[in-house]
């Protein structure tokens, strides 16, 4: 077995530098330290040399990366629907799989298909995989979110609510 270049590594969940780990954020490796420092990124260290997870690093990237508005307002939606999954469970349940079915019957392509199938399996799950598939900042959570089977579920005015929370949720509080 030969040595394996950065790619390689980096493609597998296993340790990466703090060097590797800037490139992947688009930040200074100092940067990476000081998140090391900070709490923000858990590391290990080998020697003297601080090491990071690829999956720690790519939920930092998910967490930090800016959102556009049409994915705060699926964020907020999101939220919104969770709410009503805790207060109501049985009939948002219900819904979600409802149109589930309909819009797997519809024959979807593509990656429609893959997301639409990982709701099915989510919806047959534990409700904290729902949970956190509706308000989680990941981007994973972010396709999941675009093809929500829980239309319907929210009335116009909670539509409404999260579209303007969407607006204010890049602004600074004064």
């Amino acid at each position: 077995m030969g040595v394996k270049s950065a790619e390689q590594l980096v493609a597998q969940d296993l340790v990466l530098t703090t060097g590797e780990a800037a490139k992947l954020l688009g930040i200074s490796r100092q940067r990476v330290v000081e998140l090391c420092m900070s709490g923000d990124l858990p590391y290990s260290t080998v020697g003297t040399h601080r090491r990071v997870r690829r999956s720690d690093v790519d939920q930092l990237r998910d967490v930090r990366q800016r959102m556009t508005r049409d994915q705060r307002r699926s964020l907020m939606l999101g939220h919104l629907v969770a709410a009503k999954f805790i207060t109501e469970p049985v009939e948002t349940l219900k819904a979600g799989r409802i149109n589930l079915e309909r819009m797997r019957t519809s024959s979807p392509r593509g990656s429609a298909r893959i997301w639409l199938d990982e709701w099915h399996a989510l919806l047959s799950g534990p409700p904290s995989r729902v949970l956190e598939a509706l308000t989680s900042r990941s981007q994973r959570a972010r396709e999941l979110r675009q093809n929500s089977p829980f239309a319907g579920v929210l009335t116009d005015e909670e539509r409404a609510l999260a579209a303007a929370m969407a607006d204010l949720t890049d602004r600074p509080m004064r």
